[in-house]
């Protein structure tokens, strides 16, 4: 999906399919609290913000432009992972999230935790053999103001 025309090297992170999902998961989270009642509003804030963070933690990394600060922001938005899902989970549990939302969570947090660890584990590679590039390129096309 595209979520703006502008586009540059610092903007790479949206063209990741794993920073993609994790907006589609937080559309998933949003959606599935906004049905429950009698749920504190301390604990929606928690749960919003550990799934709003994932994307935000992948692309923080991405733009510190270094590999160790890249891995870094990647591993704190796994972390944001677990916490989401330890949280959802505990509503679950409870019985105050409806099952098929609980299964649709479930089963994104799974791909975007797959993705993420596959991002973490490749960039690691990277970082062990030195193909880590940290210089910024300029595109062959201009970019648009």
């Amino acid at each position: 999906m595209q979520y703006t025309n502008r586009k540059n090297i610092n903007r790479g992170y949206m063209k990741l399919e794993v920073w993609n999902d994790t907006l589609e998961l937080f559309s998933i989270v949003f959606r599935m609290l906004s049905k429950l009642e009698k749920v504190d509003f301390k604990l929606q804030g928690q749960i919003l913000d550990a799934a709003q963070s994932i994307s935000a933690n992948i692309a923080e990394g991405y733009c510190r432009r270094t590999i160790n600060e890249y891995l870094y922001f990647l591993n704190v938005g796994l972390g944001s992972l677990g916490e989401l899902m330890t949280r959802v989970t505990g509503l679950n549990l409870i019985e105050k999230i409806f099952q098929d939302d609980f299964h649709s969570f479930d089963e994104l947090h799974y791909k975007v935790e797959n993705k993420l660890l596959a991002l973490i584990k490749s960039l690691q590679e990277k970082q062990k053999v030195g193909t880590w590039e940290m210089e910024l390129k300029e595109p062959s096309e201009p970019y648009q103001s």
